[in-house]
């Protein structure tokens, strides 16, 4: 305790073989309550709770049927979607190894891959109805480069969703610090009746992603 009596939170001492940054962000996972809570709730990561309060705000996974995962490591939206939605389908892919979750069929390839759509629509043995995507492209330092990165992923994946999402459905997806650009923004409210932005609680204040919400898509030829 300080003086002051207040818990100045979790110390810690920068080894010889860690960066500074290193060791910010070890002390900011020590002292997160989302990571504190994610351990004794039994979820994989502190990302589930994103997914919990968007769930809570828009109603997303109670009613789904057939889920597609993007991004799925370390399975955190996964987990939240088979718990709140106990009978859906729920089929999730990243480069990343991801161990196995009960009623999940996990593809370990590159979602860019040509053969990756028919994987997954193949797994589902129909028309999802959520396609949720918690990707981010490999940051390499240069925020401009990071975003076009991460926002080439998006738009892949929102194309993904509008070719294959039953009408009706809805798509959520990871963005960057000033929400959807333009151009896919409109594609998405073309080809949905609501698109909304939101930052739920659990995502950390000063990060710059933020989420959007697509629901009650049209159709295949809904879009015109």
């Amino acid at each position: 305790m300080s003086r002051s009596g207040k818990d100045p939170g979790v110390r810690v001492k920068t080894a010889k073989k860690r960066t500074q940054s290193s060791t910010k962000w070890l002390q900011r996972q020590l002292n997160d309550p989302y990571v504190k809570a994610a351990k004794a709730q039994g979820w994989r990561s502190r990302a589930a709770f994103k997914l919990i309060e968007l769930d809570d705000k828009f109603g997303l996974v109670k009613q789904a049927r057939r889920v597609v995962d993007l991004g799925i490591a370390p399975g955190g939206w996964s987990q939240v979607v088979r718990q709140r939605s106990p009978q859906a389908r729920v089929v999730g892919i990243d480069l990343l190894p991801t161990d196995p979750i009960e009623g999940v069929e996990i593809f370990q390839m590159d979602f860019m891959a040509d053969d990756a759509p028919a994987a997954l629509t193949g797994a589902l043995d129909g028309a999802p109805d959520l396609v949720i995507s918690d990707m981010a492209a490999n940051t390499v330092g240069h925020k401009q480069t990071d975003h076009l990165r991460t926002m080439g992923l998006v738009e892949t994946a929102a194309h993904f969703a509008i070719e294959t999402l039953m009408p009706g459905g809805a798509f959520v997806a990871k963005v960057l610090a000033g929400g959807t650009d333009a151009d896919l923004l409109a594609l998405l409210k073309q080809h949905f009746t609501s698109v909304k932005h939101a930052k739920p609680p659990a995502s950390r204040k000063d990060s710059s992603e933020w989420y959007v919400i697509a629901q009650g898509f049209k159709g295949a030829n809904g879009g015109g």
